[in-house]
């Protein structure tokens, strides 16, 4: 091309301009490249920090990465392996928490962000050798066949009859709506719920 521009200089040039980015400069040695992208402010939130959770009524101080999920703590430092992770992207529910009283998708949840609110898991839901409502129903309906969803099941299940004590089939089935049981499990695990409902009705 003209003034000794050749034509890959020129496409090159193009493009760029075209869209928004820079050519790098090619005589940059891979060490001042790597100097260049790491020349900003650092980020002091980005490394671990020490918090304090509330977990089943016991203060618990954990060192956590910031972009550890609620449910990688509890799995991960804290060792409790009740809560399970299935799909790690909010669909399936099986990592279901309690925050404060209300369900909660720990897989969804940053540890950071939990801050004051009390963390209910499975593990914490009886209270001491008495089983929850909720627990003994998907016992006594044989609600549990794999396991690994139950415990999301239970904590949902236990939450809704919490507060609604005498709950028609389709509330149960809107209560139970965001979890996925592979092993076919629900219509048992509806029958737990308005039973348990019935027991916390007296």
């Amino acid at each position: 091309m003209a003034d000794g521009i050749s034509r890959r200089e020129f496409l090159k040039s193009t493009g760029a301009v075209l869209t928004g980015a820079a050519i790098p400069d090619a005589r940059l040695s891979a060490a001042e490249s790597r100097s260049a992208a790491t020349s900003g402010k650092p980020n002091s939130d980005a490394g671990p920090r020490e918090i304090a959770l509330d977990v089943n009524g016991a203060r618990r101080a954990v060192v956590v990465e910031p972009h550890m999920t609620l449910a990688e703590v509890l799995r991960g430092p804290l060792n409790l392996m009740g809560t399970k992770i299935g799909c790690d992207r909010g669909a399936c529910s099986a990592c279901t928490v309690w925050l404060d009283r209300v369900p909660a998708l720990a897989c969804m949840t940053l540890a950071v962000d939990v801050g004051e609110r009390k963390v209910v898991t499975i593990e914490g839901l009886a209270r001491g050798d008495e089983l929850h409502p909720a627990q003994s129903a998907f016992i006594a309906h044989d609600a549990v066949q794999c396991g690994f969803c139950t415990p999301g099941l239970v904590m949902s299940a236990a939450a809704f009859v919490e507060t609604n004590r005498n709950p028609s089939i389709d509330e149960a089935k809107a209560a139970l709506g965001g979890h996925l049981c592979r092993c076919g499990t629900i219509p048992h695990a509806l029958e737990a719920v308005l039973d348990a409902a019935k027991i916390m009705k007296g």
